[in-house]
């Protein structure tokens, strides 16, 4: 659970804010999808072999 000490004089939006960016800093929701199911390793190797394949044609098309 993320703790935001709000300041005194701190405006609640401004709180909000910087609860918003911790918790993005964090990666809590990157981290909950992730669990949400799971990816053999296998696959997972698979599916960066394949992205790395598609930026690899991608920039190689702008370059022509």
């Amino acid at each position: 659970m993320l703790i935001i000490d709000v300041k005194e004089g701190e405006s609640i939006d401004r709180a909000l804010r910087r609860y918003k960016k911790k918790h993005q800093r964090v990666g809590l929701m990157k981290e909950m999808r992730r669990r949400r199911e799971f990816v053999k390793p296998s696959v997972k190797r698979r599916n960066e072999i394949l992205g790395a394949v598609y930026k690899n044609e991608k920039l190689s098309e702008m370059d022509s």
